[in-house]
């Protein structure tokens, strides 16, 4: 028995935990009763035509991430929900949802091809569903999320249903990094990741209102951004408060020293009324913060984990639009 928990240590020594969003262009879920094996897509229910497609995926090292998602309900339904979200353009809010019920699970696979070729099939449905909330309780892969998420999300559940937010959906999910953060969830079609999470701080992600400062134990990073940009991100929107959400939002790495230790980041950001600012700035490896650690509770060696702080920070140029009467 493995008496080392990843996440107990992380709290322990308090890890920051901005930076640890990873970057996808595509997140494919698909609903599969549990239980989950640690290999998630070699358990019993993942049939092999899937199997062999995510295998595919894998091999070409293309940014997409299948996950298994379950709910309550998954072992009795006599559908299989399939979640396709793709990432939206250079300025964009996040992700954008194809949505299918098949029948059989083993149709997965063709309709997922279709949509990775862009020929988005017919039976593509509309929902009233507005936000996907994926947490990770993917316990046979590493016990912190079983001991974290799996509570926390029956817990969430019944958050959701108090605040009576009938357009979020709240989701199970196989592993998706950080568990050392568990519990630890996505927020899509934005794709924003959280970790070290309570019903508290939930509720303010859920409502968009609160302090929002109560994010900076929870935030983990937005995961259309580079990673290193993503402490940028996290300083922009303490500046800009919740109205930052409604943003577009673009970033990039500008130049990156050959030891790693500075970094040129930029970021560009529209508000809804259209202006367009960009910022420029210097982020450096921050001695105090970088930590050697195990990053997962059956890890065998330390991990040296790296966190940058913003050294400096500009505005480029902004971009105002007026409107003539």
């Amino acid at each position: 028995m493995n008496n080392f928990f990843c996440s107990d240590y992380a709290r322990q020594v308090e890890e920051d935990i901005i930076g640890s969003a990873t970057n996808y262009q595509t997140y494919i879920l698909v609903e599969c009763p549990q239980p989950w094996t640690s290999d998630a897509f070699n358990s019993k229910w993942v049939p092999n035509n899937l199997q062999i497609l995510v295998e595919e995926v894998r091999r070409t090292k293309l940014p997409i991430r299948f996950l298994l998602i379950a709910n309550d309900f998954s072992h009795k339904a006599d559908y299989t929900t399939l979640l396709i979200y793709q990432k939206s353009a250079r300025l964009s809010h996040g992700y954008q949802k194809h949505e299918f019920k098949l029948p059989h699970i083993e149709q997965v696979a063709t309709v997922v091809k279709k949509c990775l070729w862009d020929k988005i099939p017919d039976s593509e449905i509309e929902t009233n569903i507005t936000r996907d909330i994926l947490v990770c309780t993917h316990g046979s892969h590493d016990q912190c999320c079983a001991r974290y998420g799996s509570p926390f999300y029956f817990h969430a559940n019944a958050t959701i249903a108090d605040l009576e937010l009938d357009n979020v959906r709240i989701w199970k999910s196989s592993h998706f990094g950080g568990h050392r953060f568990a519990p630890t969830a996505i927020d899509l079609p934005d794709g924003r990741y959280y970790g070290v999470l309570n019903q508290e701080s939930f509720r303010s992600i859920l409502t968009r209102t609160g302090d929002i400062q109560c994010l900076n134990k929870v935030y983990r990073g937005w995961g259309i951004l580079p990673t290193p940009i993503q402490i940028l991100e996290r300083e922009l929107m303490f500046c800009h408060g919740w109205n930052w959400f409604d943003y577009k939002v673009s970033g990039k790495i500008i130049e990156q020293s050959l030891d790693n230790n500075t970094i040129l980041a930029e970021l560009t950001f529209e508000e809804t009324s259209g202006s367009l600012s960009t910022y420029q700035a210097k982020l450096v490896k921050d001695k105090t913060k970088t930590l050697q650690t195990k990053s997962s509770c059956h890890a065998k060696e330390n991990s040296v984990i790296v966190k940058y702080v913003v050294d400096s920070i500009g505005l480029v140029c902004k971009k105002v639009v007026t409107y003539s009467t």
